[in-house]
């Protein structure tokens, strides 16, 4: 089968694409704003990339067009296909049908955390012998891929990063009510994709849909502390639930005891194992809990999930460090909506904490914040006012104003000359290099390609002589 995928540089299409590939079909695929890690993903698999959404490109003749959800109506190659009456299809739609059935697909849910916990997930399920096959939302440092099909057969299991986007232009269904999980993991819910959703009720919604397509032989993994999860719960439940990040009298909920970075893991008063690894911030330790609740149902021991864990690196653009140059150190980031960006600088903090404290020093470095809002939701302006907040612990914030509609000096104002709103990337790069000293750490934060700004700094670090402080 020849598939021609539109919108194929996304994380989810890029890696239907290597999943495509590896079964055997013919590939191809177009998409513009091209940007690693997926395009360099699709390249190294040979994979042919079409640059823009032109009309021709329906001379390739596919037995079936993908259509990935950031295509729209008005697109020329939509419009064209829709014109011809040629075969389409979604993407989520495609994949079940040619990949999840029959296997046992574990799937995690939620409005944070989906990647970092999938790929946790895979890994522990990876180390265990299970041969998983696994689709994330970015590329997890362990496998260097985003997908991979694993042991096919029956009931053998598939790890997918399950998100509550909506389909397709013909399907505004969430994605993952197409994937039909024995396990599901629900890691939180709150307010994101106000481009689709109007309110946190409108998601839940779409949360309980997820869970009538739990088969009652089947596990739900919840976060425990989330009030909205418990609404969807409440909703209806016919599955077996396994609650995590629960209080160590909860004799069936699973807990953990100690610091993020080494930690044991509880049922009840009952350890179960011990965690000790690289990975920052209590949000990480909550993933790990859903990522071992999970690997317990298709067979795999906590204690065995612990030991998994220790050798896991994480995911591209998760607190990634991209370089370092004139002393400072400049990270990529995934994070776009504000929980996630507080959460992902408080991580970082901590660690800075920790090590001032090993090495007795005066003070923690200090932490400058790149961003870009740029996802839907962001661009809306309907979390702007949250932005002083999850910026509280960066000591400057630098932020690209877009054409979002809404003023980022406005939205940051509160927070006085401790954040600065540049109109370019290169200006923006400019005035973090000027602020910038030996010993600080740079956190970009977009999720997107950001302009290239990484590599900017990184330049422009190197080339400034001397450095201030120095």
């Amino acid at each position: 089968m020849h598939l021609h995928i539109l919108g194929i540089c996304g994380t989810f299409m890029g890696g239907l694409a290597a999943l495509a590939r590896e079964s055997g079909h013919r590939v191809t695929g177009c998409d513009a704003n091209v940007y690693p890690p997926m395009s360099d993903q699709l390249q190294a698999m040979g994979i042919a990339l079409i640059e823009g959404f032109g009309a021709d490109q329906l001379a390739l003749k596919p037995d079936v067009y993908v259509i990935g959800n950031v295509v729209t109506r008005g697109n020329e190659l939509m419009e064209a296909i829709l014109d011809a009456g040629a075969a389409y299809t979604s993407g989520p739609q495609w994949l079940a049908e040619h990949v999840l059935f029959g296997r046992h697909v574990l799937a995690v849910a939620g409005t944070h955390g989906k990647t970092t916990t999938t790929s946790m997930l895979a890994w522990i399920l990876d180390q265990a012998g299970l041969e998983p096959g696994f689709l994330v939302g970015g590329v997890p440092l362990n496998f260097g891929v985003s997908a991979r099909l694993g042991r096919v057969g029956p009931l053998t299991p598939f790890v997918i990063e399950a998100d509550e986007y909506d389909t397709a232009l013909f399907d505004k269904r969430s994605k993952f009510v197409h994937y039909r999980p024995r396990t599901a993991v629900l890691n939180n819910l709150e307010l994101d994709h106000a481009d689709i959703f109007p309110d946190v009720a409108a998601i839940e919604t779409q949360f309980h849909h997820l869970v009538r397509t739990v088969p009652g032989t089947g596990r739900l993994v919840v976060n425990a502390r989330d009030e909205a999860l418990a609404r969807v719960l409440a909703r209806g439940c016919w599955s077996e639930v396994q609650r995590f990040a629960t209080k160590r009298e909860e004799p069936g909920g699973l807990c953990a005891r100690g610091p993020a970075q080494a930690f044991d893991v509880l049922r009840g008063s009952l350890k179960l194992g011990h965690v000790e690894w690289s990975l920052l911030g209590d949000h990480n330790q909550m993933n790990a809990l859903a990522a071992i609740g999970a690997a317990e149902h298709v067979g795999v021991p906590p204690d065995a999930a612990c030991a998994a864990l220790a050798t896991f690196q994480n995911v591209r653009r998760r607190l990634e460090l991209r370089g370092e140059a004139g002393g400072v150190k400049v990270y990529d980031d995934f994070a776009h909506h504000p929980t996630a960006m507080r959460t992902t600088i408080n991580g970082l903090r901590r660690k800075l904490e920790q090590d001032a404290a090993a090495r007795t020093a005066a003070a923690t470095a200090r932490i400058l914040v790149a961003f870009e809002p740029r996802s839907n939701t962001m661009k809306l302006g309907t979390m702007k006012a949250q932005l002083p907040w999850a910026l509280d612990e960066a000591d400057l914030s630098f932020c690209l104003q877009g054409p979002y509609g809404w003023s980022a000096r406005e939205a940051l104002a509160p927070m006085g000359k401790t954040a600065v709103v540049a109109d370019t990337v290169d200006a923006l790069v400019d005035a973090i290099v000027k602020a910038a000293q030996p010993g600080d750490h740079v956190l970009c934060m977009s999720n997107g390609g950001f302009g290239g700004v990484h590599d900017k700094l990184l330049a422009a670090l190197a080339s400034r002589s001397p450095a201030p402080g120095a």
